[in-house]
């Protein structure tokens, strides 16, 4: 059996020896009185046993990719045994629906406290301006990002103001090509925003690239932006190099920075600046761990070339290998050794499980 206290969290130490912990989690969701039935009832279909066979990061690639179960699965089977008969409530968060019908994971209490350290740590580093207001112009609803900007809010005495954004309408919208409707559900977004920058004191914002290229375009809204926001993080979507130094041009006394995370990681990665001001993306091991990989044989592709992610997310509350993603990135060394990739440049796969892949404005 693994040890189990490997897995509690928060935890602001590092974990010192990585395949220590992925033994531990393996015994924890996999174990008859700690895993999730989930897991428990998976098991019995694999082709190798969990509990012995999965010796390193590596054979967590012999795991099929079991995402789309989450589109279904009720919320009660993913939680682990070990949690208890009363087991703690879990937060419900959903993917974007990208795709298809969203996918649900569970965020037990001690991992939204993982999340909230870490986050607060991000932000207090990117430039954050503490006891300024946080206007967050990103979903609520089911979706983590602005439940978590609430709580970080909070935790660097900012007041925290929301819009309403519904990003899965407006991919509904794009579906059909229904762009002047796309425009104006844009121009109501912002519209919200503009009656928060006009009348608080916000110096915080977190938006979308395609939220803030409209900003950009509207230049009574790029006045007050200038005027207020120091701190920008932007996140939800992807940008490229060229567009996000025009962004920088237009808004040259706001500090920019960006957030790369998924649903299906429970998490972000850490950003930092290569040295051509480009963001690099490192994951957060051994409780994520990236890769990027060839889509048609599933071999990593060497550093510095662009492959699709591959996503595994390992915690005392949730266990989620081998996802293949929809993104696309540059594989980079990561900070982590051998254990992970890096990404860098992520942008959308174009089709993905053959449905076009629209990203809206989130």
């Amino acid at each position: 059996m693994g040890d189990f206290s490997l897995l509690e969290v928060p935890r602001s130490v590092p974990i010192q020896d990585p395949e220590a912990y992925l033994a531990a989690a393996m015994a924890w969701h996999f174990g008859g009185d700690t895993g999730s039935s989930f897991w428990l009832r998976t098991a019995r279909t694999l082709d190798f046993d969990p509990l012995t066979e999965v010796k390193s990061f590596a054979d967590l690639r012999r795991f099929p990719n079991l995402v789309n179960e989450l589109r279904e699965v009720p919320f009660e089977d993913l939680v682990p045994r070990g949690y208890g008969s009363s087991p703690p409530v879990p937060q419900i968060f959903e993917s974007g629906g990208t795709t298809g019908a969203p996918k649900r994971t569970v965020q037990m209490p001690d991992w939204i406290a993982q999340v909230v350290q870490w986050q607060t740590e991000d932000f207090a580093t990117g430039g954050f301006v503490r006891g300024h207001g946080f206007l967050c112009l990103m979903p609520g609803g089911p979706h983590g990002v602005g439940y978590f900007s609430r709580l970080v809010s909070g935790r660097l005495g900012a007041a925290f103001h929301a819009i309403d954004l519904d990003p899965r309408w407006v991919k509904k919208l794009a579906a059909r090509n229904a762009a002047a409707e796309v425009a104006a559900y844009v121009d109501h977004v912002i519209e919200q925003a503009v009656f928060v920058l006009q009348t608080q004191n916000v110096a915080n914002l977190h938006t979308t690239p395609p939220l803030l290229e409209a900003i950009a375009r509207n230049d009574r809204v790029v006045d007050l932006v200038n005027d207020k926001i120091r701190y920008l993080l932007l996140s939800g979507a992807h940008v490229d190099a060229d567009t996000l130094d025009l962004l920088r041009e237009i808004f040259p006394d706001t500090t920019i920075t960006m957030a790369f995370g998924s649903t299906m990681v429970l998490s972000q990665a850490v950003t930092r600046t290569a040295d051509d001001g480009s963001f690099v993306f490192d994951p957060r091991t051994p409780y994520v761990v990236f890769w990027v990989v060839d889509p048609d044989t599933g071999e990593r592709v060497p550093y510095g070339q662009p492959g699709q992610v591959v996503m595994n997310h390992i915690s005392k509350g949730m266990f989620i290998p081998n996802n293949l993603e929809r993104d696309l990135a540059v594989r980079m060394p990561g900070p982590a050794g051998q254990l992970s990739d890096s990404v860098s440049a992520v942008r959308p796969v174009t089709t993905f499980e053959g449905e076009a892949v629209i990203e809206g404005v989130y």
